[in-house]
């Protein structure tokens, strides 16, 4: 075959490949109203994109802060109802700030070529206290709430072990504060950190190109990140054509460090994130699934205890608790009865600790609890 004729038969190829793919996110959009979205500089010049979902009538004072975990963006906590915690938050008169993480979503860096040049301490050390201090301004408030999903809770419970005054409360959902991955799971770890060399993982599009076959069958080792079971197919075509962002190579080496370890700590090693728990002082309520692959359920238990919060309350997700389903990883934010049995168990607990509009400005604490389901 002559070269011309190769060339021109890839070239029809990549362009049928980008139309069936620009096809299947059009076919899978999320078709709920878009909350407003602003860009917040951070210190280093990155933009953070962060959308602002604004409740019909506000109720409470503080805002909720919904932060995404790891190859995720914004659209994991506010997707197409019910399965949105931005909708359920607003829905109950709460200001909602949904982020975008740098390397992620529709977030800019200051250089183009530097987007995946990031690691978990830059999202503590610059994102963190930008969105907090623009949703804390645009909700003329002096506390949030933060609601965090997997690295998402990571970030929120390094950034209240600094010491951060200013969070009224702090919900982690599915986080894997301690590591210990064997077998497959730690190879996958390092098969990642192979595959996002020297630059990011880039799964993004094929995520986007196997989202109509999901439901027909199952990706292999999907039961580490969700139960099959507990997500209605629909749904799970739409997350993948709308959720999944590529990882860049330095956070996912720092994470393979963390799994190969056991360790929860900066890049440099100069600070155990994990010891800081006992330093969280502000109420918290840690929420896991009993089939997480990741947080697995004895791994939450264990940071439930290590938090040094007198007002901490935990819960786990399964049929051995009454729930419909066990649930996975994801299945917390997407699974067919997280919207009755997950979501308003955060909702009352952030509006018990809230401060309801129009009853002044003094603030009083909730009581001290500790729940174990």
């Amino acid at each position: 075959m002559d070269l011309p004729r190769l060339a021109g038969i890839l070239l029809l190829g990549a362009l049928a490949a980008a139309a069936y793919l620009l096809a299947v996110r059009a076919h899978y959009r999320l078709r709920s109203p878009r909350p407003e979205r602003v860009w917040v500089p951070c210190p280093d010049g990155t933009l953070l994109a962060v959308h602002h979902r604004r409740p019909a009538v506000r109720r409470f004072l503080e805002p909720v802060l919904l932060c995404h975990g790891l190859a995720a963006n914004h659209t994991n906590l506010d997707f197409d109802p019910p399965c949105s915690l931005a909708h359920a938050f607003a829905e109950a008169g709460f200001e909602v700030f949904t982020v975008d993480w740098r390397g992620a979503g529709e977030s800019r860096p200051a250089r183009r070529w530097r987007r995946y040049a990031y690691d978990f301490d830059d999202l503590v050390d610059q994102d963190a206290p930008a969105l907090l201090g623009y949703a804390l301004a645009a909700a003329g408030a002096p506390e949030a709430f933060w609601v965090g999903h997997s690295l998402g809770a990571m970030v929120g419970y390094a950034v209240a072990g600094k010491g951060e005054p200013r969070l009224r409360g702090l919900c982690a959902l599915g986080a894997p504060v301690y590591f210990s991955y064997r077998g497959w799971l730690a190879r996958l770890m390092r098969l990642a950190v192979w595959a996002a060399w020297p630059v990011a993982f880039r799964q993004r599009w094929a995520s986007i190109g196997l989202a109509p076959f999901l439901g027909h069958v199952t990706l292999p080792l999907t039961e580490a990140l969700i139960n099959p079971k507990a997500i209605a197919p629909p749904v799970l075509r739409k997350v993948y054509a709308n959720v999944v962002s590529s990882m860049g190579y330095r956070l996912l080496r720092q994470l393979a460090d963390w799994s190969s370890h056991d360790v929860f700590r900066s890049r440099d090693g100069g600070v155990d994130y994990r010891a800081r728990l006992r330093s969280v002082k502000t109420p918290v309520l840690v929420l896991g699934g009993s089939q997480d692959g990741l947080a697995v359920p004895r791994a939450v238990l264990a940071q439930g205890e290590a938090l040094g919060s007198d007002d901490k309350t935990v819960m786990l997700f399964g049929t051995e608790n009454g729930d419909a389903l066990d649930y996975g990883h994801g299945d917390l934010l997407f699974g067919e009865r997280a919207p009755q049995e997950v979501y308003p168990r955060i909702i009352r607990w952030a509006a018990e600790r809230a401060t309801p509009l129009g009853a002044g400005t003094e603030m009083v604490p909730a009581a001290a609890t500790r729940q174990v389901l």
